[in-house]
C-alpha cells in the first residue's frame, strides 16, 4: 500500500508539473530553453545514489523527518524529468502550424489548447505518466535514503527480506514487479507509437 500510494501521488503530480514545464519552456528563447533543459535533464543522468544522498542531506538541513512525504517528493523530483522529456518530444514533433491555424480561425488560447494542443500531446502525457508510475513503483536506491521506519516500500521490503535468504514469497514478488514494469513500459511505447501514426483533425467550436 505504501508503494501504490507513493506511486499514484507522485505520478499525478510529476505528470502535471512535467507537462506544464514542457508547455512553458516551449515559449522560451533558445538560450533560456537550453539552460532549463540542462537542469531538467539532470535527474536523468546523475546516479541514483547521488540523488538519494543529496535529497537526504536536503531533508536533514530542512529538518524534515523521513517518511512517506519525503519519498513522494523524491519520486516527483526524478519522475518529473522523464515526463518532461516525453512531452517535450511530442510537442517538438507537433510543430506550431496547427495552433497558428486555430488562432487564425479565431480560437482563443484555451480553445486552441483544449481542442488542438492537448489532443496532440495526450499520448505523450499518458506515456510519461506510465513511465513515472513504473519508475516510482520500482525505485529502491532513492527511496532507501529518504524512507522512514513506517514508510517501507515494496523494493525496500524485498531487499530486507533477501538479506535473510531467498524465499518463494520473494521470488513471487520480484516476478510480479517485473511483469508489471514490462507491461507498463510496453504499453507506454505502444501509446507513443500509436500517437505518432495518427493524425487527428477536429473542427474548432468558434
Amino acid at each position: 500500500m505504501n508503494s501504490l500510494t507513493v506511486a499514484v501521488i507522485s505520478t499525478i503530480l510529476s505528470t502535471v508539473l512535467g507537462t506544464l514545464a514542457a508547455l512553458s519552456l516551449r515559449k522560451l528563447g533558445r538560450k533560456g530553453r537550453s539552460g532549463m533543459n540542462s537542469l531538467l535533464y539532470l535527474p536523468v543522468v546523475i546516479p541514483d545514489i547521488i540523488m538519494g544522498l543529496s535529497l537526504l542531506v536536503l531533508f536533514t538541513q530542512l529538518d524534515v523527518s523521513p517518511g512517506k512525504m519525503t519519498i513522494i517528493i523524491a519520486h516527483i523530483t526524478f519522475s518529473l524529468s522523464y515526463v518532461y522529456v516525453v512531452v517535450s518530444a511530442r510537442l517538438a514533433n507537433m510543430g506550431k502550424q496547427l495552433e497558428e491555424a486555430a488562432f487564425d480561425l479565431g480560437a482563443s488560447r484555451w480553445q486552441t489548447f483544449r481542442h488542438v494542443t492537448l489532443p496532440q500531446i495526450s499520448p505523450g502525457i499518458i506515456a510519461g505518466a506510465l513511465i513515472a508510475f513504473t519508475l516510482s513503483l520500482d525505485d529502491f536506491m532513492v527511496s532507501f535514503f529518504v524512507a522512514g521506519p513506517s514508510s517501507t516500500t515494496l523494493p525496500i521490503y524485498i531487499y530486507a527480506q533477501v538479506k535473510r535468504g531467498i524465499s518463494p514469497e520473494i521470488n513471487a514478488l520480484c516476478t510480479l514487479l517485473i511483469l508489471v514494469s514490462v507491461t507498463l513500459i510496453l504499453l507506454a511505447q505502444y501509446i507513443l507509437n500509436r500517437g505518432k501514426g495518427q493524425k487527428k483533425h477536429k473542427t474548432l467550436p468558434i
